[in-house]
């Protein structure tokens, strides 16, 4: 009988609670109670608030071409838009302070550093003059990872990033982005002979699929890193709190709490850091498409 893929997802996606629920019924709960902690990484249909939790709506998956799809909202669907909607305020203010004077001050000149930093030390340095069309791209793609990243550090917040969905969906669009910018830049002529590789016609067997596999695992890698840095700086800080139930006592309590708030701390920096990867691995790679020249001699 052939397994159904919803049923095989919905296992794995509620293997951590099984876990911790199997081991408290063996007798050994109360030594891996910390093994609930783990459960705050994976996605849920409900958000956390001081005084309990808020229930989210739970539709019936929709079934297309017998794959199962479940759309219903989930706390990182809540934390996604949350992060957009911080996205709009900021730039609406900021864009409104500058109507009343030419010279930022306060949040307005936060804004403007941060637009001059994506400006020169990225597209500047990856792309050149002809990248400055999809500044405000980049600058977007910047500030929403950034704040879905430090929103995972705000009390009762979630880090979106640290769903692969989210991070599949970022490197998809860097994907579609990397290929827009080649074709408007060098025309489908050049990007198409692009993909040969230069190499004899009889070659192109060979070389085209090698190119388009490379164009693929570029966004892949993308996708892959920022979910796996945001997802294990988060495991090493639930590690850390998690020997206090280890150990049973107040006495060691001190020591994981000092190391939990230096991985805080540290966590700032990742967030900070993995915004900047993925801007600048994707400015490069649409800089590298951008200025490739046509391969001579596919016609030898």
């Amino acid at each position: 009988m052939p397994l159904n893929p919803s049923t095989v997802a919905d296992t794995l996606h509620k293997a951590p609670q099984a876990l911790a629920d199997t081991l408290a019924a063996a007798g050994q709960g109360e030594q891996f109670s910390f093994t609930h902690l783990f459960t705050h990484l994976r996605d849920s249909h409900e958000v956390d608030i001081p005084f309990g939790h808020i229930d989210l709506p739970h539709f019936p998956p929709v079934t297309i071409g017998g794959v199962s799809i479940d759309l219903s909202i989930t706390r990182h669907v809540i934390f996604l838009w949350v992060a957009g909607l911080l996205l709009i305020v900021a730039a609406v203010s900021a864009a409104r302070k500058y109507r009343n004077s030419l010279v930022p001050t306060g949040f307005a000149g936060a804004m403007e550093a941060i637009v001059i930093f994506v400006r020169d030390d990225i597209v500047m340095e990856t792309m050149g003059k002809a990248g400055m069309k999809y500044l405000p791209y980049l600058i977007t793609t910047f500030l929403f990872i950034l704040i879905m990243n430090l929103l995972g550090l705000v009390p009762y917040g979630v880090t979106s990033t640290a769903n692969i969905a989210v991070t599949g969906g970022l490197a998809f669009i860097s994907l579609v982005m990397i290929q827009v910018a080649a074709i408007r830049e060098r025309g489908l002529k050049h990007y198409f002979m692009h993909l040969t590789g230069g190499v004899p016609w009889y070659l192109w067997p060979i070389m085209v699929p090698t190119e388009v596999i490379g164009m693929f695992t570029k966004p892949f890698a993308l996708c892959l890193r920022l979910f796996a840095n945001m997802n294990g700086g988060h495991m090493v800080l639930l590690s850390f709190i998690g020997l206090i139930f280890i150990f049973k006592s107040y006495l060691v309590a001190p020591v994981p709490v000092l190391f939990s708030v230096g991985i805080s701390l540290l966590e700032i920096i990742v967030a900070l850091l993995q915004a900047y990867i993925f801007t600048i691995l994707t400015a490069l790679f649409m800089g590298t498409g951008m200025q490739a020249e046509e391969h001579e001699g596919h016609d030898h």
